[in-house]
C-alpha cells in the first residue's frame, strides 16, 4: 500500500514515521508532500534519516509535487496548517485582544483557521479525485471536524476525520478504573473538540456514576479533567473531553495565558523556530543522530506543557542548549505509538479488513446523534472494517450538551458556506453564531482585522 502525506513538513512527521515503521507498517511506500523547501530540508530529510535507521530504506520520501504523492495512493493523510506557526499567533492574539478565547480551532481562532483552510484542502480533494479516485482521505487538519464537514459536502472523495482526544479520554479512564480497553464498553457523542461520555462501563456494570463522585480523584490521577469544576461535572452528569473547558471557562483561560504572556501558540511557533534550526544545525555537522536525539527532546517538552498554557498560565520553558530527548529505543520523549496518528492507523487498519474494530470518528452522522442532520459530520464511535465507516448510536448527552453542539454546528455549517462562496460578510455572520463569540458587532469587527492581517490566505472573502 502506499500512503501519501498531506503537510509532510509538519513537526510530527520523524515521530509518526518512527512510530509506524516501529510498530510493522502495512505501507510499502509513505510520500510526504510539503511544499517548503527548509522544510523539506530539515523534518523530511530527518523523516527519511529515521526510516533508515529502522531499516526501511526507499520507503518515505519527500516531494513538492502533490501529483507525484497522489498518484498511486490507497490513503491519505491530510495535515496541514495554512499561514503557518504565525497564522495560528495571529487567530489567537485577534481573539485574545478582546478578552476572548483565543484558541487555534475554537471559537474565532478556529474560524479563522478553517476560512483559510477549506478552500486549499477542496482544491487537493480535486486533484486526489484525478490522481487517485479510490484513495481514503483520513483527515487530521485542524479544526478537524468543520474541515471534514466541507470535504464531506463538497469534495468528491472518501473521507473520515480522526482526532485522539476522545480516544485518549476513554484509555485515561479505563486506567484510573484499573480496567483493560477491551473491559470497557462506552458512549460518547458530539463534535470534534466538542464531546462528551455519558456512558463507562466496565465488565457491564455502570461505572459513569463512580467516575463522577470520584472526579476530584480523576483530576489527580490526569491533568487532562483538571480544568473542570468537579461539581458542574457532576451537574451535567456526563464527563467532558478536555476542549469543552473553552466552553466552560473561558474567562479563566483568558486570565491563563494574560498570567502567561503569550498564547500557546506563541510558545509552538518559539518552540518550532528553534527545532527547524536545531535540526539543521546537526544536519549541517553530519550527524543524523544528533538531530534525532534534539528533535526528540523538544517534541517532548511540547508533549509535557501540553494545555498548561491554557489552564494554569505557564509558558512553555525551552532549553538554552540541546540534550538527549530519547529513550533507550531511539522514540521520542513523551508517548508511544498513539495520538491522531495512532487513530488514524486504526481506520487503515479497519478499512482494509486488517483489524476491524470500534474507532472514534469524525463521520456523516446519520442516526447517531438523532439532534443533527443526517448530512452533519458528528464525532461519534464507528464499527470501520472492509465494508467502511458505520456511525453508532452517539449515547444521550445532557441538554446543555446537545445546545452547544446544536449551536456550534450550525456554525460550522455557515463557515463552510462561506468559503465555498468567498462570501465575507456570511464569514462575519457564522462567526456571530458561535457561542463564545458576543455579537455580530465583534464578530464583523474579528473578520475585517483577520482579513486584513491575513492576507492573501483570506483574499478570496469579497
Amino acid at each position: 500500500m502506499k500512503l501519501a502525506v498531506l503537510g509532510g513538513g509538519g513537526v510530527r512527521m520523524p515521530a509518526f514515521v518512527h512510530n509506524v515503521l516501529s510498530r510493522g507498517s502495512s505501507f510499502d511506500e509513505i510520500a510526504l508532500f510539503e511544499p517548503d523547501s527548509f522544510r523539506r530540508d530539515t523534518i523530511g530529510r530527518l523523516a527519511v534519516a529515521r526510516a533508515e535507521a529502522l531499516g526501511h530504506p526507499g520507503v518515505v520520501s519527500v516531494t513538492p509535487d502533490v501529483g507525484q504523492a497522489f498518484s498511486g495512493a490507497d490513503f491519505v493523510f491530510s495535515a496541514i496548517r495554512v499561514g503557518g506557526d504565525h497564522g495560528r499567533v495571529i487567530d489567537e492574539e485577534v481573539a485574545l485582544r478582546r478578552g476572548l478565547v483565543g484558541q487555534e480551532t475554537t471559537g474565532p481562532g478556529g474560524c479563522a483557521m478553517a476560512l483559510r483552510t477549506i478552500p486549499v484542502v477542496l482544491s487537493y480533494c480535486q486533484i486526489l479525485a484525478r490522481c487517485a479516485p479510490r484513495a481514503v482521505l483520513i483527515n487530521f487538519t485542524n479544526p478537524a471536524g468543520l474541515i471534514t464537514q466541507a470535504i464531506a459536502t463538497h469534495a468528491a472523495v472518501r473521507a473520515v476525520g480522526v482526532c485522539d482526544t476522545p480516544s485518549g479520554t476513554v484509555d485515561s479512564l479505563a486506567a484510573f478504573l484499573g480496567a483493560g480497553r477491551g473491559k470497557v464498553a462506552f458512549s460518547y457523542g458530539g463534535l470534534n473538540h466538542l464531546g462528551w461520555i455519558s456512558s463507562f462501563a466496565v465488565d457491564g456494570e455502570e461505572r459513569i456514576g463512580v467516575l463522577l463522585a470520584r472526579y476530584e480523584e480523576l483530576q489527580r490521577f490526569d491533568h487532562r479533567f483538571a480544568a473542570f469544576d468537579p461539581g458542574l461535572v457532576r451537574r451535567i452528569g456526563a464527563i467532558p473531553t478536555e476542549y469543552v473547558y473553552y466552553f466552560y471557562d473561558p474567562r479563566r483561560y483568558v486570565d491563563a495565558v494574560a498570567r502567561a504572556g503569550a498564547s500557546r501558540g506563541a510558545d509552538v511557533q518559539r518552540l518550532n523556530s528553534q527545532l527547524l534550526a536545531g535540526i539543521a544545525k546537526a544536519f549541517d555537522a553530519g550527524g543524523g543522530q544528533d538531530a534525532w536525539s534534539f528533535y526528540s527532546m523538544l517534541m517532548g517538552i511540547r508533549h509535557d506543557s501540553y494545555l498548561r498554557t491554557d489552564m494554569n498560565g505557564d509558558s512553555m520553558r525551552l532549553p538554552a542548549g540541546a540534550r538527549s530527548g530519547a529513550d533507550e529505543r531511539g522514540a521520542p520523549a513523551g508517548p508511544g505509538p498513539g495520538g491522531y496518528e495512532g487513530v488514524a492507523l486504526q481506520v487503515v487498519e479497519g478499512l482494509t479488513a486488517r483489524r476491524p474494530g470500534l474507532v472514534i470518528v469524525n463521520t456523516r452522522n446519520g442516526t447517531s446523534l438523532p439532534f443533527l442532520d443526517p448530512d452533519d459530520v458528528a464525532e461519534v464511535p464507528a464499527l470501520i472494517g472492509g465494508g467502511g465507516v458505520a456511525p453508532l448510536a452517539g449515547g444521550e448527552l445532557p441538554r446543555s450538551a446537545r445546545g452547544l453542539v446544536t449551536q456550534v454546528k450550525e456554525y460550522e455549517r455557515e463557515v463552510v458556506n462561506a468559503a465555498v462562496n468567498g462570501d465575507a460578510d456570511l464569514a462575519a455572520l457564522a462567526l456571530a453564531l458561535h457561542p463564545l463569540v458576543p455579537g455580530v458587532s465583534v464578530a464583523k469587527e474579528m473578520m475585517s482585522e483577520y482579513r486584513e492581517r491575513h492576507g492573501p490566505h483570506l483574499a478570496y472573502l469579497r
